[in-house]
């Protein structure tokens, strides 16, 4: 079995997500948006805006300043010149996919999600199921609120009669989860559901995939975006079941597409693309956002970066170790420390609310990169300047940093 050094699988896991390559020097266009999805293949989605929504973040850190209507038509609008390139379903977690994915996705081969609980109150109210699928046909794009009270105003009664409000948002919640509703469009990030023939063109939906072979192709697209990983990291990243992933591992072996490596310091055996690429070095510097594919699934961060990182979100602030809303920070191919970031959009400012260097880094050369990285992101999210606090070693470095640059 080829043996693999920890610094090699770190290069190569870089590549695999984008980071092997300079960022464009012209704006990005839909051209750098598709080749960014065949590197990471999914973009997590997640509610909090403390920063910037977590979809929109990614393609910054891989392609410098970008306009986010690149994404927004991507996954919410279609023209005959511009087709739907996404499509929203739970991956890794609620994500948006490349539109030619939908059969994959529904061939059985992820684990059944949360929804499934919501099983119970279609069976006790299959009217309602009909109520809702007949006013999404007629009114969608709607959300929940707006299915709510067209299903009231329908039967002429309101909560409490033989449905209850909060079971229609459950209900749709079970019908996107089985797929037979996804979102058509978004309204300040508010999900809109449409119909899911409106959405996925009528050769995917008429797809048929097995369980195994759909398996077989998210784990192939797993590997693709991890470069070298364990059966574990391919199989979390789809969200998996165990048993057909290990399945899907094997046959994947056999077939070639998958090499298994020793690499050093990793306990687990771990597998190799076949394509994957390992550059001599990674060079440039990104922020990552907690719910980055590179860093989503903690103990592979761990393993690769030595880099210990949680997510504080629910975590009491006075216990809170670096704070609410952490990014770590990219450079050179290692995690070399993190910053607290805020958008104070009234102020027209990026707070960092606190910064923090890893040990053995040379804290003015972290600082000055740094500076100018946060300095382009303030500029992407229109805002005009960047603030820093006084938390973590770092805060007075950078601080100095951003006066001189």
């Amino acid at each position: 079995m080829e043996k693999m050094s920890a610094a090699a699988a770190r290069r190569t896991a870089l590549a695999a997500q984008g980071f092997g390559e300079s960022r464009p020097v012209s704006t990005p266009t839909r051209r750098h948006l598709r080749k960014a999805l065949s590197q990471v293949q999914l973009i997590q989605l997640d509610s909090v805006n403390v920063a910037v929504r977590a979809h929109y973040m990614p393609l910054f850190s891989r392609l410098g300043a970008y306009e986010p209507a690149l994404v927004d038509d991507a996954a919410w609008s279609h023209t005959a010149r511009k087709p739907r390139m996404l499509v929203e379903y739970w991956a890794h977690e609620a994500s948006l996919l490349p539109v030619e994915d939908w059969p994959l996705l529904q061939s059985g081969a992820k684990r059944q999600g949360w929804w499934t609980n919501y099983a119970q109150i279609v069976d006790r109210t299959p009217a309602l199921v009909e109520d809702i699928l007949a006013v999404v046909k007629e009114l969608g794009p709607i959300g929940a609120g707006g299915i709510e009270r067209e299903v009231a105003g329908a039967v002429g009664r309101g909560p409490g009669a033989w449905w209850e409000r909060s079971e229609v948002k459950k209900v749709c919640e079970w019908l996107f989860g089985m797929g037979r509703l996804t979102t058509g469009t978004r309204r300040s990030f508010e999900r809109l559901y449409d119909l899911t023939e409106r959405v996925v063109p009528p050769a995917l939906l008429a797809r048929r995939v097995t369980p195994d072979e759909g398996a077989r192709e998210l784990i192939s697209r797993s590997a693709i975006a991890l470069g070298v990983a364990t059966e574990t990291d391919l199989r979390d990243y789809y969200r998996l079941g165990p048993a057909v992933a290990r399945q899907a591992v094997a046959e994947l072996v056999e077939d070639r597409v998958l090499e298994p490596v020793a690499v050093e310091g990793w306990r687990p055996q771990a597998y190799r693309h076949a394509a994957a690429r390992t550059p001599r070095a990674i060079a440039g510097r990104a922020l990552l956002c907690p719910f980055d594919p590179l860093i989503w699934e903690r103990a592979r961060t761990e393993r690769i970066f030595d880099f210990h990182y949680r997510i504080e979100i629910y975590v009491p602030e006075p216990k809170r170790v670096y704070g609410y809303y952490v990014f770590p920070f990219l450079l050179d191919g290692e995690l070399v420390g993190r910053v607290d970031l805020k958008a104070d959009r009234a102020a027209g400012v990026l707070r960092v609310q606190g910064a923090f260097a890893e040990p053995d880094v040379e804290p003015g050369r972290v600082a000055a990169e740094l500076g100018g990285e946060l300095r382009l992101m303030a500029g992407w999210l229109g805002l005009d300047d960047v603030v820093v606090g006084a938390r973590g070693a770092l805060a007075p470095v950078l601080r100095r940093a951003l006066k001189t640059s």
